[in-house]
């Protein structure tokens, strides 16, 4: 296997971590091919001006995360935009006291593009941006060169700004967004850093008084816990102006949204939801792929969930064509299935010679081993029904680095042996009835 260091280094730290790495999951990737595809078939639709809403629904560690990072991959590949955040008690879609417009800092901080995807990529995208309107205007006017000790220049530089910029008056928000950008391209030209950070500042949703803003910026608003959601729609359209495919956002852990525990505001969150609901598939907004990852709780409780506020039960309600093997991805809410057990054999080898690249041996942990393994693992007390996939892989690691380390070890210790007796058949047979419920 052929892979970078870095990508090695967040596979391994990550998965044994608990967490999906944000690089190198083509290296990882089984059995999502059929959801990979719906999500190029949607991100498709949205470069070409639609907008899609996602519920990726299932157990803690099915691979809610996980299908998520996969959308950002798939995303970057087709330029896109991509920002996430998860919901806490402090990070919700609808809130006071700054509950909401923390959630859309978080995900302005985790703004990302292909060359950084790390996240805070919003200062590499504007000064990408500036500068190829730069260029633009010293080829359509003839300058010989980028000219800031020239006037005009600077006042073409800034009409070019405002041209594409003007398209955005239409929208709740689009005018003084438009005034921010200006003011981040005076501080680009003037290299005045502090007029830049605060442009930064405003535009990340962290002013917390207009007052504030106006000494600074010199502008009327600012963005708010009431108007956070318009400047999420700005920004999906700044970007498919300045040349990217569009803006993605994943929203996870909406467990959280489940959890509040006074009605009418959980309603009021689920409210929001609604409303994103109706833009995306009524077209009111365009260039705009948004996902939930939560549990079944979160989707189908009808006395917490999504499904007790009746216009989005009416909404989110499953095919009822469909089949665990007749699946319709093309719906809203996708239901997350385990993988199956051939799929989990084929993600342990994977992991088992990353380990061995990474750390520089030859892998030697045979496919027997890694059947054992995966036996040993399904047949604890319990394990039918509160194991997962990240556990496993979790455990499968933690036996690697026990073995690199230690390589004197009884390998049965960590991958098991031939049992004999009744208590072993017994597990084979807790075993066997898992492998058959996956295939």
């Amino acid at each position: 296997m052929k892979i970078k260091k870095k990508d090695s280094t967040a596979i391994l730290n990550s998965l044994y971590g608990g967490v999906v790495p944000n690089r190198g999951l083509e290296y990882i990737l089984v059995g999502r091919a059929e959801e990979a595809k719906q999500i190029l078939n949607d991100l498709t639709d949205v470069k070409e001006g639609s907008s899609v809403i996602k519920f990726f629904i299932g157990k803690f560690g099915s691979g809610k995360s996980f299908i998520q990072a996969l959308v950002q991959q798939i995303a970057f590949k087709e330029k896109f935009v991509v920002a996430k955040a998860d919901f806490t008690p402090e990070r919700r879609l609808y809130g006071s006291e700054g509950k909401s417009v923390v959630t859309y800092s978080e995900l302005m901080k985790n703004l990302a593009i292909a060359t950084v995807p790390e996240g805070n990529a919003l200062p590499t995208i504007l000064d990408k941006w500036i500068s190829e309107v730069q260029t633009r205007v010293t080829q359509k006017k003839g300058y010989g060169a980028v000219e800031f000790d020239n006037p005009e220049f600077i006042k073409d530089v800034e009409n070019e700004i405002v041209s594409i910029t003007a398209k955005m008056d239409d929208l709740v928000g689009g005018y003084d967004f438009a005034r921010i950008l200006t003011l981040y391209f005076k501080g680009f030209v003037e290299d005045n850093s502090h007029l830049q950070r605060c442009a930064l500042r405003w535009l990340r949703g962290e002013y917390t008084t207009k007052t504030e803003a106006r000494e600074d910026l010199g502008v009327r608003d600012i963005i708010n816990d009431a108007n956070y959601y318009e400047y999420i729609k700005v920004l999906s359209q700044f970007v498919r102006q300045i040349g990217y495919a569009g803006l993605v956002i994943n929203f996870d852990e909406a467990i959280n949204l489940y959890k509040i525990t006074h009605p009418q505001a959980r309603d009021k969150n689920y409210e929001m939801i609604l409303k994103i609901y109706n833009d995306t598939l009524q077209g009111n907004v365009g260039g705009l792929f948004i996902t939930f990852g939560g549990t079944e709780e979160f989707l189908e409780d009808e006395r917490r969930g999504l499904f007790s506020y009746a216009a989005l039960k009416s909404r989110l309600q499953s095919n009822r064509f469909e089949t665990n093997e007749h699946r319709d991805l093309s719906q809203p809410v996708i239901k997350l299935t385990p993988l199956k057990y051939d799929e989990l054999y084929l993600l342990l080898q994977k992991v088992r010679d990353i380990h061995a690249v990474h750390y520089g041996y030859e892998a030697n942990v045979s496919s027997e081993e890694i059947q054992s393994f995966i036996r040993i693992e399904y047949a604890r007390p319990g394990a039918e029904e509160n194991i997962t996939t990240r556990d496993v892989v979790r455990t499968f690691i933690g036996a690697l680095n026990i073995l690199q380390q230690n390589p004197v070890i009884d390998r049965a210790q960590l991958f098991g042996e031939q049992q004999q007796g009744e208590d072993s058949n017994h597990k084979k047979e807790r075993f066997s009835r898992f492998q058959k419920a996956t295939e």
